[in-house]
């Protein structure tokens, strides 16, 4: 720590609600562990369970192996889904080698995939937005063979070339940016008028809430720390609708990762989790900031998220 005179350091945590964990994420987690108990190790995960180090790494030692090829789970063996959800070229190959499959896909992204295959029969072709290589993405336009068209920012739209415009419908990746998938959004309308939007939008609740209670948050403070790992898309949202509010934001993947200078000369600090990220990350982050001189932490007021989505069948423990 600086021995600088008049160095501001910082005296208040304000904690954004809601933060961290989402049902989602909940649920994806509980599968694997309720797998593992039942079944016993190891246990098979397609990609990372949820995009967080701490959650994958902790399962890990309880006996889940994560792969990305199927070829490397064995016959007979239990294979659980990520909850980022697959194609439907994974989900048949699975099936047709026998393995005893829970699906831990978020029943929202679920709802982005009934979506396309409802409309896919009436002979709508998509326009996707969302980011090309994430698990969404490549879940969501697997579960066609051809006929989606993806999207990652305004300057695509102009770019598209659907084989047709009279049947276009548009879904989104759900953990985007809630304003940017709007300007987006706005652009594939634009050029296409006649497209179909769904009737709700595919952002999830908890992003759409995460980045809301961020807004509220960044004006009230000199700095803002995201809890969640680089590969979570919904966490680097976090810290981008801070730094877009004029608000210094950085994201760590655990408390080791804060730098004590981040925190010269600003005195109130804003915290908040991504949905992947456990509690016991954003513990530990508040007692390295209360080290580096903060003495209170306030909860900000926030919407209680009440959501709970069921697990899949075969997965009740004998009690």
């Amino acid at each position: 720590m600086s021995s600088a005179v008049n160095i501001t350091l910082p005296q208040e945590i304000i904690l954004a609600e809601p933060r961290g964990f989402c049902a989602g994420v909940d649920r994806a987690i509980e599968i694997v562990d309720r797998a593992l108990q039942k079944f016993g190790r190891p246990i098979y995960v397609r990609h990372e369970i949820v995009h967080n180090t701490y959650v994958v790494n902790d399962l890990k030692a309880r006996g889940a192996i994560f792969i990305e090829e199927l070829d490397d789970v064995p016959p007979g063996a239990t294979l659980v889904f990520s909850a980022h959800g697959v194609s439907q070229a994974i989900q048949k190959e699975a099936e047709r080698r026998g393995f005893q499959i829970f699906d831990a896909t978020c029943p929202l992204v679920t709802k982005v995939h009934v979506e396309v295959a409802k409309l896919h029969k009436e002979g709508y072709e998509f326009i996707m937005i969302g980011h090309k290589g994430h698990p969404e993405v490549e879940g969501t336009m697997g579960q066609l063979e051809s006929g989606i068209h993806l999207v990652e920012d305004v300057a695509d739209v102009a770019k598209v070339q659907p084989s047709q415009t009279t049947k276009l419908a548009v879904v989104t990746q759900t953990t985007l940016s809630v304003d940017d998938a709007a300007d987006i959004t706005a652009a594939v309308v634009a050029r296409f008028p006649l497209i179909k939007k769904p009737k709700m939008q595919d952002i999830c609740y908890a992003t759409q809430n995460r980045q809301d209670a961020v807004k509220v948050m960044s004006p009230q403070v000199d700095i803002v720390i995201v809890v969640g790992s680089p590969t979570s898309s919904n966490s680097n949202r976090l810290r981008e609708v801070a730094k877009k509010l004029g608000t210094e934001s950085y994201m760590v993947d655990n408390a080791e990762e804060l730098q004590a200078e981040w925190f010269e000369g600003r005195s109130r600090v804003g915290l908040t989790a991504g949905a992947s990220a456990p509690e016991i990350l954003v513990k530990a982050v508040i007692d390295r900031i209360k080290a580096l001189g903060a003495v209170s932490v306030r909860k900000m007021d926030g919407i209680e998220e009440t959501v709970k989505f069921p697990l899949p069948k075969g997965l009740k423990l004998d009690t």
